[in-house]
């Protein structure tokens, strides 16, 4: 399973951004998918994830700024960003969890996309 994520780039506080995150392999099958992110120095912690079911969760610190959203079937999660602020710029990661012939349960990791804000 590979998965590609984009949407990263420069934005000023405040602003908004939408991360995007594919993953291949047609005999893979979803359970869910997750972001997470890692700045420099820190370690790579958990923002938001959503299950097959629809089940979401945030971490405390993008609750009520972040949206996860995404397709099961078609192997993508979203994260819709906004009021964003200079403490969330790091690199974001993309990651899938699931089940297949011949697959591990994951998690499967993306390449990450990086963030930056601007205060």
């Amino acid at each position: 399973v590979q998965l590609q994520a984009s949407g990263g780039g420069l934005v000023q506080a405040g602003g908004s951004l939408r991360l995007s995150c594919a993953a291949s392999g047609s005999r893979f099958s979803i359970n869910a998918m997750g972001w997470y992110r890692q700045a420099p120095g820190k370690q790579r912690e958990l923002v938001a994830t959503l299950s097959v079911g629809g089940s979401t969760y945030y971490a405390d610190s993008v609750k009520g700024r972040f949206t996860i959203s995404g397709d099961s079937a078609a192997k993508r999660v979203f994260l819709q960003m906004d009021s964003l602020q200079p403490e969330d710029a790091a690199v974001y990661y993309c990651n899938a969890w699931g089940t297949g012939p011949g697959f591990h349960s994951g998690p499967y990791w993306g390449q990450g996309t990086e963030v930056t804000v601007s205060s």
